[in-house]
């Protein structure tokens, strides 16, 4: 049977600024994104039967229709039914290495590596742009996980500008195992705090967006400055979810007690601190492992990387 081996990045927010409503319900974003190597491995393989399997060896992953990887493969599965007949079913399988519920894109991540798989698997020579377009149907963050790197999103995150490609710069992550934060509710309570404040005509709009694409923190990028990129870290979520769980704040706080540039990922509730070498990132990792000492958190240390969705290996 043919298969295919995925690799599929995790994402953290450089920037997240909310700028007011859309249409279709969501949040007019505009975000700098940065892929991660901390991984999840997609294993996908034909099966004879029209069918698609999913499991996954992370006990509180769903292994069924309410899993994105899941929704992907059905989706293609729709769209392509011909390839379905000729090619059969799909087995995947989700190796998480990603944390579950983290802000951390893992669920679109491994969507986006369902997507690449099964257009590898069912040989549809999909462009980037074709997938790009499918990945928005599934999630806001799945179209940059297939590509990665550093990026501005704008719209609701779906709309895509790469910037200059960053490396040599770690990240340390962290996340208490059992907490997790809803991201409609972060975006919802958002709303309804700060609602008076957002931008509803397009004019504006555009110049908000237009304002970070030539602002500070992409300036800094196009240095590789990296002590300015920790400075210019911004999330508007900040300002909902910290006062909410004070856990996350602690969290944040024992990160900036080291000294390192520290913010929240996302919707959290991951916390993140940007430091220059691997030695730098295991001290401030047993750092705040010991200002913290709870057996429920966990941290990762983690470089940043300038790829999405990559084959390991495959069996034609």
């Amino acid at each position: 049977m043919r298969s295919y081996s995925l690799i599929a990045p995790a994402k953290i927010n450089l920037y997240l600024e909310i700028l007011g409503d859309r249409a279709d319900g969501y949040h007019e974003l505009v975000m700098v994104l940065q892929s991660i190597d901390l991984a999840d491995q997609i294993d996908l393989r034909s099966i004879s039967t029209d069918t698609i399997r999913l499991h996954c060896d992370h006990p509180q992953v769903p292994v069924d229709k309410t899993n994105l990887a899941y929704r992907a493969a059905e989706l293609m599965a729709e769209l392509f039914p011909q390839a379905l007949a000729q090619y059969g079913g799909v087995e995947i399988t989700l190796h998480k290495r990603i944390p579950v519920a983290a802000g951390l894109a893992g669920g679109s991540t491994d969507a986006a590596a369902v997507l690449v798989g099964i257009d590898l698997l069912w040989n549809l020579g999909l462009t980037h742009s074709e997938l790009e377009e499918l990945g928005a149907k599934l999630g806001s963050d799945v179209p940059f996980c297939l590509a990665g790197a550093t990026a501005i999103a704008t719209g609701r995150g779906e709309q895509l500008s790469p910037l200059p490609d960053l490396d040599h710069i770690y990240v340390v992550l962290a996340k208490y195992r059992s907490l997790a934060v809803s991201t409609p509710w972060a975006y919802q309570t958002y709303r309804q705090q700060f609602g008076s404040s957002y931008v509803s005509d397009t004019v504006s709009l555009e110049s908000r967006s237009a304002r970070v694409h030539s602002g500070p923190l992409v300036n800094a990028i196009a240095r590789k400055d990296r002590a300015k990129i920790g400075q210019l870290l911004h999330n508007d979520l900040e300002k909902v979810v910290l006062p909410a769980y004070p856990q996350v704040l602690q969290l944040r706080e024992a990160f900036q007690s080291t000294g390192a540039a520290t913010m929240m990922s996302g919707s959290g509730p991951t916390v993140f601190a940007l430091v220059e070498s691997q030695v730098q990132a295991e001290q401030i990792k047993e750092q705040v492992k010991t200002i913290m000492n709870h057996p429920d958190l966990d941290l990762w240390v983690a470089r940043f990387c300038n790829t999405g969705i990559q084959v390991a290996s495959s069996v034609k």
